[in-house]
């Protein structure tokens, strides 16, 4: 079988799109043109049902970002913080680093020159929902938000999937207009990226966490 897809090339960007938090350019601009280039992209993601409720709320108006970062980190509070002492305590010092990004990344968020707010027009009902039903939605944005996230990275820009700011999502709402029966399902910060290119990071062999035909014990 032949394919017209440069596996090197989609293997490279597929395990070199990292979180990117302390190496977001917090002083260049990115291009309007950039950002519906992406989200063009992303719109080519499949959906539950052929459904497409999905919208991509762009923020770069620096007081409505200055804003979002105030209510990001009166949600994240001592979180990360916390959560590093205890990634050390463990010595456990790779996750203590994605902690020590992630509070960087809080302290410096209204800097960043955009924030993308991925959504879908659904909401759970009060009473809850089934898994089957999250999943449904759910499985009806994610697929685009990481394309917006992998042509970002193609186009020389980072970004890092957060949701601390969802335990305030009605503020949020509240600040950008949006309505009441649409979900938000992360925050990307986005922005053009420092230094050098990323690398694949260090993970478990895949026949580590494969199970053929059935769960087996590990």
């Amino acid at each position: 079988m032949t394919t017209d897809i440069d596996l090197a090339a989609a293997d490279r960007l597929l395990t070199t799109t990292r979180a990117v938090r302390k190496r977001l350019d917090l002083d260049r601009p990115v291009e309007r043109q950039v950002l519906l280039d992406c989200i063009s992209v992303a719109q080519q993601a499949p959906t539950g049902g052929n459904s497409q409720r999905w919208g991509f709320v762009v923020v770069t108006d620096a007081e409505k970002r200055r804003r979002i970062a105030e209510i990001y980190r009166a949600a994240s509070g001592d979180y990360f913080e916390q959560s590093k002492d205890r990634a050390l305590a463990k010595g456990d010092q790779q996750t203590a680093r994605v902690y020590d990004g992630a509070a960087y990344l809080a302290d410096v968020l209204d800097r960043v020159p955009v924030h993308v707010i991925p959504c879908i027009r659904a909401r759970f009902p009060e009473s809850g929902m089934s898994s089957t039903d999250a999943a449904g939605v759910y499985g009806s944005i994610a697929p685009a938000a990481w394309s917006f996230q992998l042509a970002l990275r193609a186009r020389g820009l980072g970004s890092a999937w957060t949701t601390m700011h969802l335990y305030r999502e009605r503020e949020v709402a509240d600040l950008l207009g949006i309505p009441e029966n649409v979900t938000q399902v992360a925050l990307f910060p986005v922005a053009y990226y420092t230094g050098d290119t990323f690398s694949p990071a260090a993970r478990a062999p895949a026949d580590t966490v494969t199970h053929w035909d059935g769960w087996t014990a590990r």
